[in-house]
């Protein structure tokens, strides 16, 4: 199986497995979308960010709140 093309996977897990938010939200999706993503794979925990992210990022935000649910919608497996 295949990493979908035009992916870029967001978040950082603590040692004891806590997934934590993304800081400066959206700052880190302009970088990828300057960087050429299309879909971007975002944990749960920064879903309360969304409003300091402009509308006009055309990008495709999905959601996941554990590392295997990251991993099986980064390789299209639902």
């Amino acid at each position: 199986m295949n990493v979908a093309q035009s992916l870029a996977v967001l978040g950082e897990i603590s040692i004891s497995g806590t997934i934590l938010k993304v800081e400066e939200l959206a700052s880190v999706l302009q970088v990828c979308l300057d960087a050429g993503a299309k879909k971007v794979l975002i944990p749960i925990t920064s879903a309360a960010e969304l409003g300091t992210v402009p509308s006009d990022l055309d990008l495709i935000g999905v959601f996941y709140s554990t590392p295997q649910e990251a991993v099986f919608k980064a390789l299209g497996v639902e």
